[in-house]
């Protein structure tokens, strides 16, 4: 576990699942580990809340995945995938995120953002002059130097496969 701050510190933890799920897909041809990024995030500290954000497109098993997020212990906010005339697709929980982020930000002492969208520095600066230490977790290698920059800590999930789910055969 890697030592985030004291243990009385209050958390959120907001997780862009999209983005993760593509940067794990696209780099490891896996999928992540949220189990393992939430207990990771969480680091003894007092959980507030932890939001899963997350795009309904109407796949196999797409519930099922939900629902284990449920009982990971996140909340899961979703929103339906957008068809625009001539087929093109949009689904993203950027300003959702960004909201939910300053409503609590005044109830936490951390924020823990598990994405590596460089759209969300400017969010994590604002943190910061609210008095809120920022965390991201993402995977290094898609994730934006800004962010990195703008963050207190960044847990980097290409160091460690426990990040990953294992295939099943």
């Amino acid at each position: 576990m890697i030592k985030t701050g004291h243990i009385d510190q209050r958390i959120g933890v907001f997780v862009d699942v999209q983005n993760m799920y593509y940067s794990a897909r696209q780099l490891y041809a896996a999928k992540s580990n949220f189990k393992i990024i939430l207990k990771e995030a969480i680091a003894g500290r007092k959980l507030i809340r932890a939001i899963a954000y997350v795009i309904k497109a109407d796949i196999k098993d797409e519930n099922t995945f939900y629902d284990a997020l449920s009982e990971m212990g996140f909340e899961v906010k979703s929103k339906e995938l957008q068809v625009f005339y001539g087929g093109a697709k949009k689904g993203d929980w950027d300003v959702g995120i960004a909201m939910d982020v300053m409503r609590l930000a005044p109830k936490l002492d951390t924020i823990v953002l598990v994405s590596g969208d460089g759209d969300f520095s400017d969010l994590l600066e604002h943190s910061k002059s609210l008095g809120c230490r920022v965390e991201v977790i993402a995977f290094g290698k898609t994730t934006s130097h800004k962010l990195k920059e703008v963050a207190d800590l960044f847990i980097d999930l290409d160091k460690d496969v426990k990040y990953l789910l294992k295939k099943r055969k």
